[in-house]
C-alpha cells in the first residue's frame, strides 16, 4: 500500500515524459546528458536491455554494451530521470526470458538476439 500523495505526484512525473514501448531483448539508444564542470553534452549510449524492474517513477532499465577489446559494459539507468533526454529503439529482440543475465557468459556470435519479425 502506497501514500496516495506520492502516488498522485508519481503519476504527474510519468505523465511529462513519453516513451516508445520496448522490453528486455531489445537494443536501445538513450540520449545521455552529461556534466562536465559547467558545460553539459548529449551522449549516446547504444547496447542491449537485459532488465527492466521497478514502478513509477522508480523505474530502472539495466542496458549492456561491448566497449573496447569486447569488454562488456552495464548500466543502470532510471527511466523517468532528467538526464536522459530520448530514448529509441534501434531493434526489437526476440527473447523468452524476462531478464537476461545470461548474456553476461556468453561472447560473440553466441551472445546474438534474433531480430522479432512483426507481422
Amino acid at each position: 500500500m502506497r501514500n496516495k500523495y506520492i502516488e498522485n505526484f508519481e503519476k504527474t512525473q510519468v505523465a511529462e515524459k513519453t516513451l516508445p514501448e520496448f522490453r528486455p531483448g531489445d537494443t536501445v539508444r538513450l540520449a545521455v546528458t552529461i556534466k562536465e564542470g559547467e558545460k553539459s553534452r548529449v551522449q549516446s549510449y547504444e547496447g542491449v536491455c537485459i532488465a527492466k524492474r521497478g514502478q513509477g517513477t522508480g523505474e530502472t532499465i539495466t542496458v549492456r554494451k561491448i566497449g573496447a577489446n569486447g569488454v562488456g559494459i552495464e548500466r543502470i539507468f532510471p527511466i523517468y530521470s532528467d538526464s536522459i533526454s530520448e530514448i529509441k529503439v534501434i531493434r526489437r529482440g526476440r527473447v523468452r526470458r524476462a531478464k537476461l543475465f545470461y548474456l553476461r557468459e556468453l561472447a560473440g556470435k553466441k551472445a546474438r538476439i534474433k531480430e522479432l519479425r512483426r507481422k
